[in-house]
C-alpha cells in the first residue's frame, strides 16, 4: 500500500482510498482530498512534515500523520 507520505516531490498521484475513522477522516475530506482527485506534491518541509500540495487548484499544506491515512496510486 503506498500512502501520500511515500509519494516524490513533483509528483502528481490520484487519490484510491482514504483510511482513519471519524472527524479526521471527516476533516481531510473537508479540505478537498476524496476518493479519485489527483494530488500534486510541490514540496516538503526540511524535517518532513508539513507537506505542501496543490489539491483541486489551490494549494494546501498537510502533516506527515494525515498523510500517512491516504492510499495513493
Amino acid at each position: 500500500m503506498k500512502t501520500l507520505k511515500d509519494a516524490k516531490i513533483g509528483h502528481t498521484v490520484k487519490v484510491k482510498k482514504l483510511h482513519g475513522e471519524g472527524p479526521v477522516k471527516r476533516r481531510i475530506m473537508d479540505m478537498g482530498i476524496t476518493k479519485g482527485v489527483e494530488i500534486y506534491i510541490r514540496k516538503v518541509a526540511p524535517l518532513g512534515d508539513p507537506f505542501e500540495l496543490n489539491v483541486r487548484g489551490y494549494a494546501l499544506s498537510l502533516r506527515k500523520a494525515d498523510a500517512e491515512m491516504i492510499e495513493v496510486e
